[in-house]
């Protein structure tokens, strides 16, 4: 794979896994001694922060867009060789941000980091199409529900108008033993296939934690997708390890295991056919 350092993790829906992809595949590289920097820039509805504990006036990427801040200033350092640089929370300050000022932050970060992975908001809007025109390539993150891959396709067209090119498809909450073909699925949308992460008991309470999942359980089949991925964006060679089906384990919380962003639909995946559906009715909207 291409040697990139800047990436867009994007997606159409939102509660597909984004942040906890981002979150993971930096830290993944950040364990292989990568300097990295995780970035979100979702400036209307911040998800990053939830990992840096941030009181009411930590300084954010807002106060870096309103030039009340310098970004060494609002960096975070998350563990070993990564940062995070959030967004904050409130409505006032999302007011007075600029997104054009993410043109400027990314080229700092470019020159400072080995990779710099931008978290970037659901849906269409100036702020979330710029990212994807800034990054060196985007990852489409998705679930292989139907509405999920739908709008994916979406993001797919957004960025080609924006000037970006896709990196490829990362699927979540995949099963190995689906009858859907994931392959398929990136086939439909012209774009390769990254990887897939299964569904993992585990990955709602490493969100809760507020602890990467790579970290919180490295052994687990999605911690161990999520390495196997950033080893391939940064051509470093990983022993393969095999990944059981989870569904075979018991969940003693008592919660989807599945439903890792807490948007109430893992653990679902649809039929192949609701799949083609989805990526042909997509296909003629745009």
């Amino acid at each position: 794979m291409s040697q990139e350092t800047v990436y867009a993790i994007a997606s159409g829906k939102g509660g597909v896994g984004k942040t906890t992809t981002t979150v993971n595949l930096g830290t993944a590289l950040a364990q292989a001694d990568e300097r990295v920097a995780v970035v979100d820039v979702d400036l209307g509805m911040a998800n990053l922060a939830g990992f840096v504990s941030l009181s009411p006036d930590s300084t954010t990427l807002h106060d870096v867009l309103t030039d009340d801040a310098t970004i060494d200033e609002a960096t975070y350092r998350l563990a070993d060789n990564i940062v995070a640089l959030p967004s904050g929370t409130g409505l006032d300050d999302y007011a007075k941000a600029s997104p054009e000022g993410l043109r400027d932050v990314v080229e700092e970060l470019r020159e400072t980091y080995d990779y710099v992975f931008l978290d970037v908001g659901a849906g269409i809007s100036h702020e979330t199409v710029l990212p994807l025109g800034l990054a060196d390539g985007v990852l489409v993150v998705s679930t292989p529900e139907p509405a999920a891959i739908q709008d994916s396709q979406k993001t797919v067209k957004l960025t080609d108008r924006a000037g970006g090119t896709v990196e490829g498809l990362i699927l979540t909450r995949t099963h190995p033993n689906s009858s859907i073909d994931y392959t398929e699925i990136a086939a439909r949308l012209e774009v390769p296939l990254i990887g897939t992460v299964p569904e993992d008991p585990v990955a709602r309470r490493s969100v809760y934690a507020g602890t990467p999942l790579v970290v919180y359980n490295p052994d687990g089949p999605a911690a161990t997708a999520y390495r196997e991925i950033a080893a391939d964006l940064a051509g470093i060679d990983v022993a393969q390890t095999t990944i059981d089906d989870p569904d075979s384990e018991d969940d003693d919380d008592g919660d989807d295991p599945g439903d890792a962003d807490g948007d109430g639909d893992g653990g679902w995946e649809a039929s192949p056919d609701e799949v083609s559906s989805a990526i042909t009715e997509a296909e003629s909207d745009t």
